[in-house]
């Protein structure tokens, strides 16, 4: 039996909670206690609903099953992933990860495709553009699969990629080789034409900044491989962690949790140090296979540990590529731009040039390079746990990292150096070491 004064306590927090003789009634420490159990219930009351609210806006597998099977059953798309998703059932969702992750303008689920795990993305329609008839949410494929035009033929549609290919990654001598893979990437049925619904699936996927930089860095180790698409859907290989660290504060909950009590749990669940050595050096490694590559330049415009995973042998992978954007369209968002301080010369989080106070115009380098922001990352990720002899010469590495400049004199030399010390220094603290 529930002792007396139990009870009474239980009755008077259920049915007069506000009640005028509540102190009276109960001592002042039970009056605490009960204030503090009502303003628990809020806050968790407030968490659940911002959690639902959340869920209910990133994660709607099912309207864009709906579309993408919709638009494939109307011959408007292709891709090598619609049977299986709209006819066989063998590629579902199971798992919505957009409220984990640092998602922008896309759904990303964990699936299965034949029982075996990978990443399905998936656009997001506006909901302001949905006017609630009952069609409304069908009508992607006017803005999304509008080009090219029936009557295009090949020749036009290879002239169209090479085109968006140079708006896009700038003039490079190796563009014809990736319209060339992009055009066997759409040819799903491999019969040496492009239908247009693959070639409106294709175009439409290009329109995305991830999908056109898998597509570009395909053949490198630190991007998550594509597997296959269907319309503006694709998969990858799923990335056994999706970030640095394990612990992410979600946005409406950072002004109740201390930095400090988030940094701590995340350095306590972290990997072994050489370990996370291991993954700092394939991180090290993606900086130099996105600076000069075959397709030009690319930058990270915004250095987030929740961008960066690795897989289960501690290898980095880039889990969000959405954030990386090509050397030629950050100058070309930043040329001829109008501007009062540098922070009007930023283009996505943290891509930002110096500007020109006299012309009232941004310059078009980027003041912080790749490999300073990666440092400011490692700072944190890396230096915790290192071992006391090498320490010294880390702590050391990273600062004169971080200070690296954009500008054109030091690109070269100066950061492939900086680089390579770096990668040495914790090569040789892991080789001929079961991490290695």
């Amino acid at each position: 039996m529930m002792p007396r004064a139990l009870r009474r306590l239980v009755h008077l927090m259920l049915f007069c909670p506000l009640s005028k003789g509540l102190q009276s009634r109960l001592p002042a420490i039970k009056v605490k206690y009960l204030l503090l159990a009502w303003l628990g219930i809020l806050v968790i009351s407030w968490i659940l609903y911002m959690q639902y609210a959340s869920y209910s806006e990133l994660c709607r597998g099912h309207v864009c099953h709906m579309v993408i099977c919709d638009h494939y059953r109307r011959g408007i798309i292709a891709g090598s992933s619609c049977k299986a998703l709209c006819d066989q059932r063998t590629l579902s969702m199971q798992r919505c990860m957009s409220t984990f992750l640092y998602t922008t303008g896309n759904m990303v689920y964990i699936g299965l495709w034949k029982e075996r795990p990978v990443v399905i993305k998936c656009g997001i329609e506006d909901p302001v553009k949905i006017d609630g008839a009952p069609d409304s949410v069908l009508r992607q494929e006017t803005s999304l699969f509008d080009k090219p035009t029936r009557g295009t033929s090949m020749d036009e549609f290879k002239e169209m990629l090479h085109s968006f290919l140079k708006a896009n990654l700038g003039e490079q001598p190796s563009l014809s080789t990736l319209v060339d893979r992009v055009i066997a990437l759409a040819d799903v049925n491999q019969d040496g034409k492009v239908s247009l619904a693959e070639a409106k699936s294709i175009w439409a996927l290009l329109q995305i900044n991830e999908f056109l930089l898998m597509v570009a860095l395909q053949e490198k180790e630190h991007t998550p491989k594509l597997l296959g698409f269907c319309g503006d859907l694709y998969v990858t290989e799923p990335v056994a962690h999706s970030s640095l660290y394990r612990l992410e504060v979600p946005h409406y909950l950072q002004a109740l949790v201390p930095e400090a009590v988030s940094s701590n749990l995340n350095h306590w669940l972290a990997p072994a140090w050489p370990r996370r050595a291991r993954i700092t050096i394939g991180l090290l490694e993606f900086v130099e296979e996105v600076f000069h590559g075959a397709y030009g330049s690319f930058l990270i415009c915004d250095a987030n540990p929740y961008h960066v995973g690795y897989n289960a042998k501690y290898d980095c992978k880039m889990s969000n590529l959405r954030s990386v954007a090509s050397e030629a369209v950050v100058r070309g968002y930043l040329k001829g731009r109008r501007c009062e301080t540098n922070a009007d010369c930023t283009y996505g989080r943290d891509c930002t040039a110096t500007c020109d106070r006299l012309v009232k115009q941004c310059n078009t380098e980027v003041v912080q390079p790749n490999l300073a922001k990666v440092c400011m990352l490692l700072q944190d990720f890396l230096l915790f746990g290192a071992p006391s002899d090498l320490r010294g010469d880390l702590e050391k590495q990273l600062r004169t990292c971080v200070t690296l400049s954009g500008l054109a004199s030091q690109m070269e030399v100066h950061h492939s150096l900086v680089l390579n010390n770096l990668k040495t220094l914790l090569w040789k603290k892991i080789s001929n070491t079961q991490y290695s």
